[in-house]
C-alpha cells in the first residue's frame, strides 16, 4: 500500500494497515509531519454533538473521542478531557441550543443544558442565557499524536518519506499503482490518498474526476495576555450558525495553560495561505474559475463574508466577538497567535461539503473531505478506509 499525505489521517491510515499486516510507503511532500492542517488546529479533541445523527462526522467523531483519547493515553501523549459550554448569549439562540442538545442525545454525546448560574460554575467570567454542558470534550497534542504514529510506524519497519510529492500516478502494467515523487517511482498494489489540501489534484492526478473541490480558507487566531488567562477555566464556544461549516470564534484553554480566541474564516489566496501575503496565482485562478465560489459567494459574502475579512483585519472587532462570550475581554487582552487552513470541499453548485467525503477507483481510495473533526476522528476514518480496502481485495 502506499499512503499520500503525512498528516493525522495519513499516518493513522498507514498505522491501521500496518496492523493488518499490509507493507505501507506513506509519501509526504513536507520535510516534516503533520506540516499542515495536522499542526495549525485547536488541539480539540470535538465530543459529536454537531454533526448530523448517522453522519459519518457523528459515528467517527463519538467513537474518535475514545479512541484518540485512549491512544494518547496509552503512548504518552498529552491529553486532557475537561468538557466545554456551549452558550447561547441572545434569547433568539435559544430554539438553536435547544436543537444542538438535541442532536447530542441522538448521536450519544454526554451532555446537558443548564442555566446561566451553573454555567458561571464552570467559567466564572461567561455571560449566556442558557448554557450546553458536554462533558467528553478534550484538549491533546495532536502533532504529538503524529510523532507517537511516527514512531509505531518506524518500529513496525514502514517505509517513511519525507520530501517525497506525488507528481505522477499511473495504473501499475500488471495491475495496482505506480506513484512518481520525482526522484523515483513507488509501486504498490493500491493507493490512498489522504492530501488534505492537495487531496483533490492528487485524485486528478489517479485519473479520478472529484465531485468536489478544495477550496481553502483560512482561520486566523489570537491568544490571551498571560494576564488575562484567568478569564477562561476551559472551553467556551458560541451556538454555531446551522448554515455554515465553522463553529464561531471561540475561547479554548491549551494544555499548556494558554487560552487561544478564534478561529474567524476567511479565503485563502493560497492552499497553504497562513498569512494575507501568501498568495498564488495558480490556487487563485482555480478558485475564480470554480462556478461554486461564486454561487457561495451570492450567499454569505454579505454580510457574512464581510464581517469576516473585517475582523480578520480588526483587533477591535474580534475582541469584540469574544466579549460576546466574555465581556471582560478587550482588544488590549489578545495578541496575534497564528493560523491554520481548512481544506473545505465544495461542490460545483456552491455547497460546502458537509460530511467526510471518500470516494474510491480501482486500487484506490481517496479522502476529498475530512476537515474538523478530521483529527478528532483519524483513527476511526483509518478503520473504515481499511474496510474499504480490505473488502477491495
Amino acid at each position: 500500500m502506499v499512503v499520500v499525505g503525512g498528516g493525522i489521517v495519513g499516518l493513522a491510515v498507514a498505522w491501521e494497515l500496518t496492523r493488518r499486516g499490509l507493507d505501507v510507503t506513506v509519501l509526504e511532500k513536507e520535510s516534516r509531519w503533520a506540516a499542515h492542517q495536522t499542526g495549525h488546529n485547536s488541539n480539540v479533541v470535538h465530543a459529536g454533538l454537531y454533526y448530523k445523527p448517522g453522519s459519518f462526522k457523528a459515528r467517527m467523531s463519538v467513537a474518535g473521542n475514545r479512541s484518540i483519547v485512549d491512544f494518547a493515553r496509552q503512548y504518552g501523549v498529552p491529553v486532557e478531557v475537561c468538557g466545554k459550554l456551549v452558550v447561547a448569549t441572545h434569547e433568539r439562540e435559544l430554539p438553536a441550543l435547544t436543537t444542538l442538545a438535541e442532536r447530542a442525545e441522538a448521536n450519544g454525546v454526554p451532555a446537558k443544558q443548564i442555566s446561566p448560574a451553573e454555567a458561571r460554575e464552570y467559567e466564572p467570567e461567561v455571560a449566556c442565557v442558557a448554557a450546553l454542558r458536554v462533558e467528553s470534550t478534550g484538549i491533546i497534542d495532536f502533532p504529538a499524536v503524529c510523532h507517537a504514529l511516527v514512531r509505531l510506524l518506524d518500529e513496525a519497519g514502514v517505509d517513511l518519506r519525507l520530501n517525497s510529492p506525488a507528481v505522477a500516478i499511473r495504473a501499475g502494467s500488471t495491475g495496482g499503482v505506480e506513484v512518481a515523487t520525482g526522484d523515483e517511482v513507488v509501486q504498490a498494489d493500491a493507493l490512498v490518498n489522504c492530501a488534505g489540501l492537495h487531496s483533490d489534484r492528487v485524485a486528478r492526478l489517479a485519473g479520478l474526476t472529484p465531485s468536489a473541490k478544495i477550496v481553502p480558507f483560512r482561520g486566523e487566531y489570537y491568544e490571551l495576555k498571560p494576564e488575562k488567562r484567568h478569564l477562561v477555566k476551559g472551553l467556551i464556544y458560541p451556538v454555531p450558525d446551522p448554515t455554515l461549516p465553522f463553529l464561531g470564534v471561540h475561547l479554548t484553554r491549551m494544555l499548556d495553560g494558554s487560552v487561544h480566541a478564534g478561529p474567524n474564516a476567511v479565503l485563502a489566496l493560497r492552499r497553504e495561505g497562513y498569512r494575507w501575503g501568501d498568495f498564488s496565482a495558480k490556487d487563485v485562478a482555480e478558485v475564480a474559475t470554480f462556478p461554486g465560489i461564486w454561487r457561495l459567494a451570492r450567499k454569505y459574502a454579505f454580510p457574512t463574508g464581510l464581517d469576516e475579512v473585517r475582523r480578520s483585519f480588526s483587533k477591535k472587532r474580534f475582541a469584540a466577538s469574544l466579549a460576546r462570550l466574555v465581556p471582560a475581554v478587550t482588544a488590549d487582552d489578545i495578541v496575534r497567535h497564528g493560523s491554520g487552513v481548512r481544506a473545505q470541499a465544495m461542490r460545483r453548485d456552491g455547497s460546502l461539503v458537509d460530511d467526510f467525503l471518500i470516494e474510491t477507483a480501482r486500487d484506490q481510495v481517496h479522502v476529498l473531505n475530512a476537515p474538523s473533526p478530521a483529527a478528532t476522528s483519524a483513527l476511526e476514518i483509518a478503520r473504515h478506509i481499511a474496510d474499504q480496502v480490505a473488502s477491495d481485495s
